[in-house]
């Protein structure tokens, strides 16, 4: 078993590791969206201290959380369409970044992710 190398990290996957057992839809949702939050601004952060593997990890777990979401997006749904757009999108432009970083887009859609989550803990 390989180790990760910043005790931070193992800590982070072993809480979001007992969150995800036994977690509603809702609650997995929501810690996905907590994950693509999260992990841009770790990867915002990392870019500014020239921590390439940081911000790497980051920006890998960032589209894991996205893909995660956009496979969990029942396509039927009225708002299906619109959420599978976004994911597709906020994944592609995080993988853009993972070449070329951009910050700016990378904390807007930090910011975005973190306005949803906020309205939906708010039903």
């Amino acid at each position: 078993m390989r180790y990760p190398r910043d005790p931070s990290e193992a800590y982070r996957r072993v809480d979001f590791e007992a969150r995800v057992h036994g977690a509603s839809p809702r609650q997995l949702v929501d810690l996905c969206l907590e994950q693509v939050a999260g992990s841009l601004g770790r990867a915002i952060y990392a870019e500014k201290t020239g921590d390439n593997a940081a911000k790497s990890a980051a920006l890998t777990r960032a589209v894991s959380a996205l893909t995660a979401l956009q496979m969990g997006v029942d396509s039927q749904s009225p708002a299906g369409p619109a959420l599978i757009q976004l994911y597709q999108s906020a994944r592609r432009t995080v993988l853009d970044s993972a070449l070329r970083f951009d910050g700016a887009k990378m904390e807007t859609i930090r910011k975005d992710f973190l306005e949803i989550r906020q309205a939906m803990m708010g039903h």
